[in-house]
């Protein structure tokens, strides 16, 4: 399997080229050269694997023989041997609907399921062509904490993790900042989150700058987030279909970056059985604004009580794009350049009616996410965190759909307490962060401020 780019500026790579330039070095999101297609009897034979058989089956089309098979199976077994569940994600049974848990990972965020994959692969193939890697990454929340457990103290890398500051919860600070091996730089940008990503752009496309520090991507713009995503949404369906193909499934994605509803749109268009994919958003209405008008138009971002999907501008959105213009870069070019010239992109008619053949989308406030922790409490004694909650009242009118339980609800205490009163217990992995030693630089929300402090750790790390 080779990978292309979505404006089309770069020679196709292999997995593991893929893997680790991340952003295309034209600026572009790297996509498969062709998308899998998968029959009836595989779909059943993978439905009676355990999570992480089925992982391998799913990666061994993307990886090609960049890895050969046994290394592979050895990566995943070490990326999940650090989840608390043996099932990985397992799928749980509460108010008359299911909820495919994401959050046993070690910081109780499904990024985990990701990045603990993406950290092994880069110390796998940093180590095989004696290499080094230097990850810059945006969040909103939890992919900075997943991202920094995934390559803390990993030999070769060195990490620089943007958050917008006092705009992501304690517990998620924390996690991140209390990290303190040599190998981990957070930074606090004074800015919103897409202050933070859009530097981070802005720091891949200076190819002198990427280049010299060989700067390597862990946000969802990486490829092998996304295609690890893909593997819960197989699990998933397999475990509720039992493997019957005529049994299609419906999932409630809350998202802010595209990202794991693009996983669950890749998986569709493989041959899962899915019948609809719910774009589940929270006041930051920007997806659910293009699936019902075809206007992707960005806005003032609001803080609201699920900041991980604080977010206007998804980066992910650009793949989905990519394959909404039938694999066009140069179509895919002239609307991004449309967007940066009048702030917005339309698509036409025929387009928007494919969209919402692909998705349904709601836009969920504050008052309906705690009135819908309630109620899920109220009705089972099942806690939620805000943005699952954002996800179960998107799909409010499809009792059907399975929603994705995207955190632990310990990581958003305050939103607990504000709906139901009480402070939910945290797993082991989220015990005692309160009271540990922080390391976190502040800075502008600035492209060069940013650049300069990378420089001078990097340059300082070099003479040692």
């Amino acid at each position: 399997m080779r990978y292309l780019s979505t404006r089309g500026g770069v020679e196709p790579v292999d997995f593991a080229d893929a893997v680790m330039m991340g952003l295309g070095t034209d600026g572009g999101l790297l996509v498969p050269e062709r998308i899998p297609s998968l029959s009836a009897d595989t779909l059943k034979d993978w439905s009676r694997l355990n999570f992480q058989q089925l992982a391998v089956e799913v990666l061994v089309p993307f990886v090609g023989d960049s890895i050969p098979r046994a290394d592979l199976v050895g990566l995943v077994e070490r990326s999940y041997a650090t989840f608390l569940h043996p099932e990985v994600t397992p799928i749980a049974d509460h108010a008359g609907r299911q909820w495919l848990e994401l959050f046993h990972g070690p910081t109780a965020a499904f990024k985990d399921v990701a990045l603990q994959l993406l950290g092994n692969l880069f110390e796998y193939l940093l180590a095989r062509d004696n290499g080094v890697l230097r990850i810059i990454g945006a969040t909103s929340g939890d992919t900075g904490s997943a991202a920094i457990y995934g390559v803390r103290g990993k030999a070769g890398i060195e990490i620089f993790i943007l958050h917008p500051k006092g705009r992501v919860s304690p517990i998620q600070e924390r996690q991140m900042t209390t990290v303190l091996d040599a190998n981990v730089h957070n930074i606090a940008v004074q800015g919103t989150f897409d202050d933070a990503q859009r530097i981070v752009k802005t720091l891949f496309n200076d190819l002198p700058f990427k280049q010299q520090y060989r700067l390597g991507a862990v946000n969802s713009i990486n490829l092998a987030r996304i295609l690890a995503q893909t593997i819960y949404y197989f699990y998933a369906w397999g475990r509720i279909s039992g493997g019957n193909p005529e049994r299609r499934v419906s999932f409630s994605v809350p998202t802010g970056n595209f990202g794991d509803v693009f996983a669950g749109w890749l998986t569709k268009r493989m041959g899962l059985p899915i019948d609809r994919l719910i774009i589940a958003t929270n006041r930051n209405d920007i997806l659910s604004r293009f699936v019902a008008t075809g206007v992707y138009q960005a806005g003032e971002v609001f803080h609201t009580l699920s900041p991980a999907m604080d977010i206007q501008l998804a980066s992910n959105f650009e793949r989905y794009l990519y394959y909404l213009l039938d694999e066009d870069p140069a179509a895919v070019r002239a609307l991004l350049a449309e967007m940066e010239q009048t702030g917005q992109l339309r698509v036409d008619g025929e387009r928007q009616r494919r969209v919402a053949e692909d998705f349904d989308a709601r836009a969920v406030s504050d008052a309906e996410t705690l009135d819908e922790m309630r109620r899920v409490y109220a009705a089972s004694g099942y806690l939620l965190c805000p943005h699952t909650a954002v996800g179960a009242r998107a799909a409010a009118d499809n009792a059907e759909a399975l929603v994705l339980a995207t955190a632990h609800p310990a990581k958003f205490g305050t939103a607990v307490v504000e709906a139901i009163g009480i402070e939910p217990a945290p797993p082991r992995s989220l015990q005692g962060l309160l009271e540990r030693e922080t390391r976190c630089a502040e800075l502008p929300a600035e492209a060069e401020a940013v650049r300069g402090f990378m420089r001078q750790k990097l340059d300082a790390a070099a003479k040692v």
